[in-house]
């Protein structure tokens, strides 16, 4: 096929003990499913309807490389989150039928322009600006499905410069994954390569030039980046 202008080149993740990559598409993330933090950032952790919001596949960063500290902000905040990596796509599947359509999980920050959100927020505008911007989206390599299983439960966790900032565990999300791609599902259209933040838990905060981010969930691995000046 000849395009009239040249497409832009695919965003991929590697994916473990394999010399394949995984393609990336859209990036969908949950917002507020864990209690804990939907109770730090003011909200009520009740179980209602989850809320999405998305990341274009320019935000990815991947494992070990520098985060480019993004213009108009001076508070960016941390926040670490199982990522799911799907490896079919569907509308309107049921939750019970949500799992086939996984290939796997990773590790990824949900970077955040905190203080355009917040002023956004304030206005009643959109906030896209807070949550999309080059390297928004950190991302580890894609454990398959097929390695580490069906995670129900596992530690999650975020340190700056060795002093751990986030710990939970992916059980505690109030929305569990199957739900949340059904959710997903009846509101969009699913495709192979898109991915899932799922939510973090309590302890988000800021971040800044020169530190050194680790975060990690058990049973899928670990992720390694380090902050740059801001451009």
């Amino acid at each position: 096929m000849t395009y009239v202008v040249n497409p832009p080149e695919q965003v991929s993740l590697p994916v473990v003990d394999s010399a394949d990559r995984f393609p990336v598409g859209q990036i969908y993330c949950v917002g507020r499913n864990y209690a804990d933090h939907a109770v730090e950032m003011g909200h009520d952790p009740d179980r209602e309807p989850p809320f999405f919001f998305i990341k274009p596949s320019f935000a990815i960063m991947q494992q070990g490389a520098q985060m480019r500290y993004p213009a108009f902000s001076q508070d960016v905040h941390h926040e670490v989150e199982l990522v799911v990596a799907l490896g079919r796509g569907a509308r309107d599947i049921d939750a019970a039928d949500a799992m086939t359509l996984v290939f796997g999980y990773a590790v990824g920050i949900d970077m955040t322009r905190r203080d355009l959100q917040a002023d956004a927020k304030a206005k009643g505008r959109p906030w896209e600006a807070g949550k999309t911007f080059a390297d928004a989206a950190p991302c580890s390599a894609v454990m398959p499905l097929s390695r580490s299983g069906v995670l129900a439960e596992g530690q999650i966790s975020l340190s700056i410069n060795g002093e751990q900032r986030q710990r939970g565990d992916i059980n505690q999300m109030i929305w569990k994954v199957p739900e949340v791609i059904a959710r997903l599902s009846s509101l969009f259209v699913l495709a192979p390569g898109d991915l899932i933040f799922t939510g973090t838990p309590a302890g988000v905060g800021p971040i800044d030039p020169g530190d050194l981010i680790e975060a990690g969930v058990e049973g899928v691995g670990k992720l390694e980046i380090t902050v740059g000046a801001q451009r």
